[in-house]
């Protein structure tokens, strides 16, 4: 559903990753997975590879930061935005002891430790995941929207004052008494509309061929 409001918003090709999950797939499978779907889409005749943006909610949205850094990395397809949307990208949180909230709802400290044991299992946390990255430079311009009332909204804006450090342009939209997943669960209310047209506003200007 969520694909099909991108699609007939923006006129584009969007494709969901079936990507393999954790436990029994730990990292670096799922990223793996987004990145071959990537250089898949990339080679499409009806894609433009100069206009090719990356996405998630959630966990999801930790896997699009880490796919950016992966295809920086890999310098095999460029990209134009990564839209991180409440994204799962830190898990130094899981050692907070603040964060027991009853305004976490979907999501809270429980879930968020089981969540991060799950997806790196014997990985590298300083190479798995994100917010570990110590050089963030030359990622696309990022979106990264959440509530205040979400268990990522401080490790979220973090992650995107240092992007802005690293010069990453970033915008970031802080949606006030928001919990984890609230757009989802009432897709109709109006300040998840608009949480839903913000991220197509960035998508739409990083479409938006630049002038000269």
């Amino acid at each position: 559903m969520l694909c099909r409001r991108f699609a007939r918003e923006l006129g584009a090709t969007v494709a969901s990753v079936n990507y393999r999950l954790a436990p029994e797939h730990p990292y670096p499978a799922p990223v793996e997975d987004c990145y071959s779907a990537l250089t898949w889409l990339s080679r499409l005749p009806s894609v433009d590879p100069a206009r090719l943006a990356i996405g998630g909610a959630s966990a999801g949205g930790g896997l699009a930061a880490a796919l950016a850094l992966l295809a920086r990395d890999r310098g095999e397809v460029d990209l134009t935005a990564q839209l991180l949307v409440y994204p799962m990208i830190d898990d130094h949180t899981v050692q907070r002891t603040d964060l027991d909230h009853p305004g976490h709802r979907l999501w809270n400290q429980s879930s968020n430790r089981f969540g991060w044991r799950a997806y790196l299992g014997d990985a590298d946390p300083d190479v798995a995941v994100p917010a570990r990255r110590d050089d963030l430079a030359g990622l696309p311009p990022a979106w990264i929207g959440v509530g205040t009332l979400d268990l990522f909204h401080d490790e979220d804006l973090a992650y995107a004052e240092r992007l802005r450090a690293a010069g990453v342009p970033c915008e970031v939209v802080v949606v006030q008494g928001a919990f984890h997943g609230f757009d989802g669960t009432a897709p109709k209310a109006a300040v998840s509309q608009s949480f839903f047209a913000s991220q197509c506003a960035l998508l739409k200007a990083a479409f938006t061929p630049s002038a000269g």
